[in-house]
């Protein structure tokens, strides 16, 4: 019930129109049990009357059993359709929230959390939602209907045999909580397989040329058909929890029925009830075996249900590390930022090292400053912090002269922008991948800042130009091609403070140096702050930093720090010698 509490509050759409979903599926309730009570009194009165057979009752019996199923019909048909445009707008809802909640959770969280159980959350788990609510929820609330409207009538005809209907489903109903349980731990297992299912599935077809490259064909399928087979005990065992509650739905029905036929004989012969009242009263009872017994399945998908909700509302649970000050938020003026960290301390987690300790550093706006240092040692961090995918554990991290947490994310995604070692691509058009940049740029300024880079004449040689398509994660390009994309991208974002974490991958000389000119030009007039890779970068900077066990050890040009003994001399000597090995090969 908490979890439909919660469920119901985060998507309040799933409440529109209840109280007259709730009249239709009484008027559809009241359509279905008229039917036995005609049949009472076409027998009672129209068959078996004092005066002999009354047709002409007979005939009125018929018309308001017509009318009681056109209305059954025309009432089940308008709950039917409000059910489900309540549901799917309510889901609707509760799936843009966790989408949107899933970009604003920590990079600790999205790094642990399997790409496939995070998928599974926003559709398997919803769509499990969808189901119980449009399909479910309907049978929930005929059902409980009929069975209390069927009851009432039951009474009226006969205590005694509404005593033996409700004695024969007592167990069922007593067992009711303890199956509620076990099915909810049985499913709650399930939605968990699914998620670690699509996990095994997804990154092998990701990956499949690192499978296909590394033979690793049979490792793959051995890992995904353990998953498969531990879905398929969960849900064997879950499944087979439904099985029994619903035969024991069925055997308490048996047992009704078998009760009414001979205890309605035994009152029969008494003279307390007519030969229509027990025909009747067989209908009545059939109305309510059929909605208990749809009861226990609709218990089952309720749990499963419950177990994907519980999931979702889990992730939506999961506070966001990066909380933006909306219309309260400082907007940073327009040109070369400065930047300042100030007692900077960062750690992934609570229990994690730290990575960078109480790093207090200043950067000149229109700066150009490379961070070097070995793997490990917290340059990449930096990147981090500076954009605000990461906020501090202490300290505070300042662009001219503002913490980026009092910065709105409009303006700080405007001045503030990071090129990644490798940019992400979506499996369409470059102009649309470009456009990621600035939603509303045209082809002509896609095109301007492509000559502004030096690029125009690689894009005129793309097959297709500008709708050339890129392939999943950009596969159709190299990957200094891809880089090329992602430097237009920034281009057109026209930011006062770039961030560039240098790509390791090794690309032909050519494009190196087309992708070293466009570096130059998007540089240009801005402050720029370089996770080096490449020591040619460091020697390229106005100056470089060094890092080392999460300190800053050094800092000054190039050529001063090279010339000094300590870790910077070291680097670049082992860069150098590096150099020299692979001209020589």
């Amino acid at each position: 019930m908490e979890t439909i509490r919660r469920g119901l509050a985060i998507s309040p759409e799933l409440k529109d129109g209840l109280a007259g979903t709730m009249l239709l599926a009484l008027l559809s309730t009241m359509g279905q049990v008229v039917v036995p009570i005609v049949i009472q009194q076409t027998l009672d009165r129209g068959i078996n009357g004092p005066q002999g057979p009354d047709i002409s009752f007979m005939v009125w019996m018929g018309l308001l059993a017509a009318l009681a199923i056109a209305v059954t019909g025309v009432a089940s048909y308008f709950m039917t359709s409000r059910l489900f445009r309540a549901a799917e707008t309510g889901l609707a809802t509760l799936r843009t929230k966790a989408f949107r909640h899933v970009h604003d959770l920590p990079v600790l969280t999205q790094n642990t959390e399997r790409r496939g159980s995070l998928v599974s959350r926003v559709t398997s788990d919803v769509d499990q939602v969808s189901t119980f609510l449009i399909f479910g929820g309907i049978f929930a609330v005929i059902s409980v209907g009929q069975v209390l409207v069927a009851t009432v009538i039951m009474l009226v005809y006969s205590w005694q045999l509404t005593a033996v209907v409700w004695l024969c489903f007592l167990p069922l109903f007593v067992s009711l909580r303890f199956f509620q349980r076990k099915l909810s731990d049985a499913y709650g297992v399930v939605r968990r397989q699914i998620g670690t299912l699509l996990s095994a599935i997804s990154e092998p077809v990701v990956g499949a040329a690192v499978v296909r490259s590394y033979a690793v064909e049979q490792r793959t399928q051995d890992r995904i058909d353990e998953a498969i087979d531990r879905h398929r005990v969960a849900a064997t065992k879950a499944q087979g929890l439904t099985a029994f509650s619903f035969s024991l739905g069925g055997l308490s029905g048996g047992l009704a029925n078998a009760g009414v036929l001979i205890v309605g004989i035994w009152l029969g012969f008494a003279g307390d009830i007519s030969a229509g009242e027990v025909i009747a009263f067989a209908f009545l009872v059939s109305l309510f075996v059929m909605p208990v017994q749809m009861g226990t399945q609709i218990l089952t998908e309720a749990q499963n249900a419950i177990a994907g909700w519980r999931r979702v509302i889990g992730i939506l649970d999961t506070p966001a590390d990066l909380v933006d000050p909306g219309p309260d938020g400082r907007v940073l003026p327009r040109g070369p930022v400065d930047v300042e960290f100030r007692d900077v301390t960062f750690a992934y987690g609570p229990e994690a090292p730290v990575v960078l300790h109480e790093v207090s550093m200043h950067i000149e706006s229109g700066s150009r400053i490379a961070i070097v240092g070995e793997t490990g040692s917290g340059k990449s961090t930096f990147a981090k912090l500076l954009t605000r995918l990461m906020d501090p554990v202490s300290g505070a991290v300042l662009l001219d002269g503002v913490d980026v947490r009092d910065i709105g994310q409009g303006s700080l995604r405007r001045s503030v922008v990071l090129v990644p070692q490798e940019g992400f691509l979506f499996d369409d058009t470059l102009r649309a991948n470009a456009r990621y940049g600035r939603l509303d740029a045209t082809d002509e300024e896609i095109l301007a800042s492509a000559a502004e880079l030096g690029l125009a004449d690689w894009v005129d040689g793309l097959p297709r130009g500008l709708d050339t398509r890129v392939g999943q994660r950009g596969e159709s390009l190299s990957a200094g091609e891809r880089q090329l994309v992602a430097l237009l991208r920034a281009h057109l974002v026209d930011p006062d403070l770039l961030v560039l974490d240098e790509a390791t991958s090794a690309v032909d000389p050519n494009l190196e140096m087309r992708i070293g000119r466009a570096l130059e030009r998007l540089m240009s007039g801005r402050t720029s702050v370089t996770i080096a890779h490449r020591l040619s970068t460091a020697e390229n900077a106005d100056e470089v930093v060094v890092v080392d066990r999460g300190r800053i050890v050094q800092r000054g040009p190039h050529a001063v720090l090279a010339a000094q003994d300590g870790v910077y001399a070291g680097l670049h000597a082992s860069w150098v010698a590096q150099q020299g090995r692979a001209a020589g090969a």
